[in-house]
C-alpha cells in the first residue's frame, strides 16, 4: 500500500444528483505482495489481483479488516454475498434430490442402511465401508473419554452419497465441515494447470510423437498431511467400537479450507526432492513439471505432468 495514494475513507463517497451517497469504485493506492510457488515474491497492483483472484482477495479483506476500506468497500460485500448465494443454491439443489438414474441416494448413514434393507442388497453399505477404509489414515483415535485438546476445534463430517454414471456404482464421500472453522491465516489458494498449457501440451505431444496419459489419484488429499488443529466425533460409519469417540484429524481431508493447498504443496514437494524423479517445475506454469528422457532410438525429449487438483496428464 502506498499511503499518499490511498483514498481516506472521508474521500471513499461519492454523491449522485439524487442526493444519495455512493461508495467510490477505486483500487488507487492499493498494492498486494504476492508469493509464488518457487518461492519468489513480486509486487502488484490491487486491480490486477482482484481481477485473476477476485474471492482469495475478498477473503484475506475481511481477516485482516481492510473491508471497509475505501478500496476494498464497494466490492467486497457484494462478492461475499454472491458467493454465499451460490452455495445456499447449491445447498437446496443437493437436498432436493433423492433418485439418480432412478436410484435412491440416501442422505445419512441410517438412510443408506435403511435403503439397504429394503432393496436386499449391501450396495450403499459397501460403499461407506470403502470410503472409511481409505480415510482411515486421516484419523488419529483419542483414548476413550478424552476430551478436546487444547488449541483444537471440534467440527462436525458428515457422508455425501452419489451414483457413477454408467456402472450405476454407488459412491460415499466423508467430508469435514470446513465451514466451522476460524478463517485461516496463512493463504489456502491451490493453484491448478492452465488451459493454455494444456492447449500447448497437446501441441507438444502430436509434434514429438508423445503418448497421453491421464490419472486419478484415489483420494489424494489424503496423502498429504495437515496444519489445521481439528477434533471430530466418531459416527455410525467409524464402526461401533468408534461410534461416539473422538479423533484428531491429522491429514488433508476434504472439506477442511486448506487441504487443497496442502495437497498441492505435498505434491510440489515430492516432485521437487525426489532426485530420482529428476521434474523440474516450469516457471511459466507451475503446474506444469517436466524432466529430459531419451526414447529407445536415441531421440532425446521432454517427459510432462500437468497437475489439475487430484488429475494428471502425462505426456
Amino acid at each position: 500500500m502506498s499511503p499518499r495514494l490511498t483514498v481516506t475513507k472521508e474521500d471513499g463517497l461519492i454523491t449522485t444528483k439524487a442526493g444519495r451517497k455512493l461508495p467510490k469504485r477505486t483500487t488507487k493506492g492499493w498494492q498486494f505482495l504476492c508469493q509464488w510457488n518457487d518461492g519468489t515474491t513480486s509486487w502488484h497492483p490491487l486491480k490486477d489481483v482482484k481481477e485473476s483472484h477476485l474471492l482469495q482477495v475478498a477473503k484475506h479483506a475481511i481477516n485482516n479488516g481492510l473491508a471497509e476500506e475505501p478500496a476494498f468497500a464497494w466490492w467486497v460485500p457484494h462478492t461475499v454475498k454472491k458467493r454465499d448465494r451460490i452455495i445456499k443454491a447449491m445447498k437446496k439443489q443437493y437436498f432436493r434430490i433423492h433418485q439418480k438414474y432412478g436410484i435412491e441416494i440416501p442422505k445419512t448413514v441410517q438412510e443408506a442402511q435403511a435403503l439397504d434393507t429394503k432393496t436386499g442388497t449391501t450396495f450403499w453399505m459397501d460403499a461407506i465401508r470403502k470410503e472409511m477404509k481409505n480415510c482411515s489414515n486421516a484419523f488419529e483415535m483419542l483414548p476413550e473419554g478424552s476430551r478436546i485438546p487444547v488449541g483444537h476445534t471440534h467440527i462436525k463430517c458428515h457422508l455425501i452419497f452419489d451414483v457413477k454414471h454408467g456402472s450405476l456404482e454407488r459412491k460415499a464421500r466423508y467430508v469435514a465441515g470446513g465451514h466451522m472453522t476460524a478463517p485461516p491465516t496463512s493463504i489456502t489458494y491451490a493453484s491448478v494447470v492452465s488451459r493454455e498449457s494444456v492447449r500447448i501440451a497437446f501441441v507438444l505431444a502430436a509434434l514429438n510423437g508423445l503418448e497421453i496419459e491421464v490419472a486419478d489419484i484415489g483420494n489424494a488429499y489424503l496423502n498429504a498431511p495437515t496444519n489445521e488443529k481439528i477434533v471430530i466425533t466418531c459416527g455410525l460409519e467409524f464402526g461401533a467400537q468408534f461410534e461416539g469417540r473422538l479423533a484428531k484429524i491429522v491429514r488433508a481431508q476434504y472439506g477442511l479450507k486448506g487441504s487443497g493447498q496442502a495437497w498441492r504443496s505435498h505434491l510440489a514437494k515430492v516432485l521437487l526432492e525426489d532426485e530420482n524423479l529428476g521434474f523440474h517445475m516450469c516457471k511459466a506454469d507451475n503446474d506444469v513439471w517436466f524432466r529430459p528422457a531419451i526414447k529407445p532410438d536415441g531421440t532425446k525429449y521432454y517427459e510432462y505432468i500437468l497437475v489439475y487438483t487430484d488429475d494428471v496428464l502425462c505426456l
